[in-house]
């Protein structure tokens, strides 16, 4: 089918798209993002003393692949790291097999880094990949994936983000977007708010909306079919060195206040990151997210998690690398998997059970993937 603005998804493409996207979104169903580099994993790795080799790499993928039916209760897909997506557990079964049988959708990471954005101050950057996307997101349709990831950095200083960054961001995520529809693949697009500085949640959510305004004018501009997209934005949060708190609830009114300017009712969810909180703080401010939106009720929108460190933290902490404890890596999945789950109806009630290392903070300054 062609139009003036060149080739459109047919109906078939889009219903397509729909209902992948939906089924990620579906209540009480979240993401588990296990797109760590090879580089990112080491770093994981190392905080409980193993080695950075591709079979350590693929024993821990596969303990959390191969949980049971508790943890795709609250999962319903998987991002994966190319690495991984292409590894097969100990029996010869695909990774992506194993994801499928237990209802779970396999995503991928498309992007190829954050790399410094020309004549800006202040280290501000865009993120490379778009050569030969169309290819790789073909591939990688016929390998089992159904959803991509492509994610974005944003800062916040007395300085940025300038115009240029969040235009220049905004329209690569378009163009990835739109690539990843004619493909087949649900993209997930992912401007990110950095939570680095000492900036009040007055100016994150000021900075949020306008980067998410500049990001749905580019999706508009590219033709992008938002029924089919979801997006992953930050929740509005104070600089990670901010000297005042503020309240779930707070943070709540901020985050929802910002999407409902700025997100339009097409987009089927938001699987919002976890950007440095601890576990459970990010599962109090997503619940509280929720509970703010149906108390006030407007929410057109899914709202739930794509969670990497926030889902396992308390994981590598309770494997240690070990076989014997594979199992008790598991059991924090589910529990955290449970947690979240109830998060994203706004029917979370707090937890007793939850690891030391659940209340750690997972902030990462410049955090890269």
């Amino acid at each position: 089918m062609s139009s003036r603005y060149g080739c459109t998804l047919t109906d078939l493409q889009k219903k397509e798209l729909r209902d992948i996207a939906q089924a990620i979104v579906a209540p009480g169903k979240g993401i588990l993002a296990a797109d760590e580099s090879t580089g990112t994993m080491g770093k994981r790795l190392a905080s409980i003393n193993v080695d950075n080799v591709e079979d350590n790499r693929r024993h821990y993928r596969q303990l959390l692949f191969s949980a049971d039916k508790s943890v795709s209760d609250g999962i319903s897909g998987v991002i994966l790291f190319h690495e991984t997506f292409y590894q097969k557990a100990d029996d010869g079964t695909p990774f992506i097999k194993v994801l499928q049988d237990k209802g779970m959708i396999p995503g991928i990471k498309v992007d190829k880094g954050v790399v410094p954005l020309a004549h800006t101050t202040n280290d501000e950057c865009t993120t490379q990949g778009l050569d030969g996307l169309s290819e790789r997101c073909a591939q990688y349709k016929k390998d089992g994936a159904q959803f991509a990831k492509w994610r974005c950095v944003l800062k916040i200083s007395q300085h940025t983000p300038s115009s240029l960054a969040m235009i220049e961001n905004a329209n690569v995520l378009a163009r990835y977007a739109s690539i990843c529809q004619a493909n087949g693949l649900v993209p997930i697009v992912e401007p990110e708010v950095l939570p680095d500085g000492d900036h009040d949640l007055e100016m994150a959510q000021r900075v949020t909306e306008e980067v998410l305004s500049y990001q749905y004018k580019a999706l508009a501009d590219h033709h992008v079919y938002l029924e089919g997209t979801l997006l992953k934005p930050n929740m509005v949060t104070a600089g990670h060195s901010c000297s005042k708190k503020y309240t779930p609830e707070q943070v709540a009114q901020a985050t929802v206040t910002a999407l409902l300017r700025t997100v339009p009712g097409a987009v089927p969810g938001i699987t919002f990151l976890s950007g440095g909180q601890s576990e459970v703080d990010a599962t109090v401010h997503l619940d509280a997210i929720n509970r703010y939106a149906q108390k006030q009720r407007c929410q057109p929108w899914s709202l739930t998690f794509s969670y990497g460190r926030a889902l396992q933290a308390s994981v590598l902490q309770a494997w240690k690398g070990k076989t014997e404890l594979v199992k008790a890596g598991q059991e924090q999945l589910a529990y955290r998997a449970k947690a979240n789950s109830l998060a994203s109806l706004g029917k979370y009630e707090g937890e007793e059970m939850a690891c030391a290392a659940a209340g750690e903070s997972l902030f990462v300054k410049a955090h890269a993937y």
